[in-house]
This record gives C-alpha cells, sequence and structure tokens, in this order.
C-alpha cells in the first residue's frame, strides 16, 4: 500500500470501553491540525464494554464531502481480536468491501486469521499488521486503556498522515481541552484543581509514549514486502 495517498477511507472495529470513537476523534483533530480533512461517524448500538463499536474515518488531504459508513475501505482497523474470531462487529466479515493493495491492522497477540480470511485477503494484496497493541499499552502506559493510542500511533506511523506533533496537539486537546485556567477561588480549590491537571499530564504523557513507541515499530515496516502478514514483536 503506498503511503503517500492523497485520501484514506477507514472502517475501525472494536468493542466498547477500547476508545474506538475516541480515537477517531483524535484522528480527525490530526488531520485538523495538520491543515487537512477529515469525516468521521461513529456507530454502535448497546453503549456497554465489550458491545459491537464501528467507527468511520475519512482522511484526506483535499477537501471531504462525504458523510456516513466507509462501504469500501482502504484501511480496516481491528482493537480487538474477537471482532475477527467471534464475529463481533457490524460490518462481517470483517474484511468486507476491503479494496485491492490496503492495510488491515489488527491488534493480537496471536494468530486470529484463518484460511479462508488469508485467502480472501490475498487475493486483494492486502497488507495484514499485527501486534500485541494491549500489551504495548500495558507494557508503558500501565493500562489497557491505552490500546486505541497504540493503534493509532501504528496507523498514523505506517501512512505518515501527520507528524508527531500534530497528534500529540490532538491528543493533548481531546485530554486537557484548549488551555488550563486556575481556580479564582480558596487555596484548597486551587491545590485540587492542580492536582487533577497534573493527573492529566501524566496521562497525556504515557499515551504519547504509547503513540511514539509505535511509530518507531511503524518505521521498521516495508508495506510493500510481499508478506501477506507482518508479526511485529511487543
Amino acid at each position: 500500500m503506498a503511503a503517500d495517498k492523497k485520501r484514506y477511507n477507514m472502517r475501525i472495529s472494536g468493542l466498547g470501553g477500547q476508545g474506538v470513537v475516541t480515537s477517531a476523534h483524535i484522528l480527525g483533530s490530526c488531520m485538523d491540525n495538520a491543515g487537512k480533512f477529515a469525516s468521521l461517524v461513529p456507530f454502535f448500538g448497546s453503549e456497554k464494554r465489550m458491545a459491537p463499536v464501528e467507527a468511520y474515518v475519512r482522511a484526506s488531504s483535499e477537501p471531504i464531502y462525504e458523510v456516513g459508513e466507509v462501504v469500501y475501505p482502504d484501511i480496516i482497523m481491528i482493537y480487538h481480536s474477537q471482532v475477527v474470531t467471534h464475529g463481533k462487529s457490524y460490518t462481517m466479515p470483517f474484511y468486507t468491501g476491503l479494496k485491492k493493495n490496503s492495510l488491515v491492522i489488527i491488534n493480537t497477540g496471536f494468530e486470529v486469521l484463518n484460511e479462508d480470511d488469508k485467502k480472501v485477503l490475498s487475493d486483494l494484496n492486502a497488507t495484514v499488521v499485527q501486534f500485541d497493541a494491549t500489551a504495548l499499552a500495558i507494557k508503558i502506559a500501565g493500562t489497557e486503556l491505552a490500546t486505541n493510542m497504540a493503534m493509532m500511533g501504528m496507523l498514523l506511523g505506517l501512512t505518515g498522515l501527520v507528524t508527531e506533533a500534530h497528534i500529540e496537539a490532538a491528543v493533548r486537546e481531546r485530554f486537557l481541552g484548549n488551555s488550563f485556567v486556575a481556580s479564582g477561588g480558596t487555596a484548597s480549590l486551587d491545590s485540587a484543581i492542580e492536582k487533577k491537571f497534573k493527573k492529566k499530564e501524566d496521562l497525556l504523557a504515557k499515551n504519547m509514549e504509547v503513540i511514539n513507541a509505535t511509530f518507531e515499530m511503524a518505521a521498521k515496516i516495508d508495506l510493500n514486502s510481499d508478506e501477506l502478514i507482518i508479526n511485529i514483536a511487543v
């Protein structure tokens, strides 16, 4: 898959609680920070943990006029192996509509694709990048809640859509807002706000560590390889 495409249509599938929609919003902010364009649409049924969630993101260096479901993606991101192994997704099979010469990124520490999956993806000349994003998140950030940051970092590292500075600005905006205003009230209230702000700063730093680690991983991946599946050790 060429890393210099002008536009990518993405479908992100995962389970409730993994931050699928959050990462879609951050992707949109990243593109905006880079002076580019994005549209995004979340799709989910019951808002509970482990329920299927999808998000559709279009990212481009040119204006985008479409909204709605991405039916024919260039990129598919799988945040949980059960999307593949248990069919926990609103779009099944998970590769439905996938274009030729496309990219699939799967969060997994084990083999999830069966022979039929591999045949379809091979015929499409797809490249599948597999890595244990959750294990990486726990290793670096100390929580599986940073899984979405690992997946997003891998995507942006492979496509080169934006720089790490654009990502940090988007993540900072998501977790800290546009500015920090100290309280004009009591000293104790000021202290409470400062502690909360410090915790958010620490959270931001850990998330960026995860993203930076996946950027380094992505730099070592050759998307022009003839390999169908590229497994990345964490």
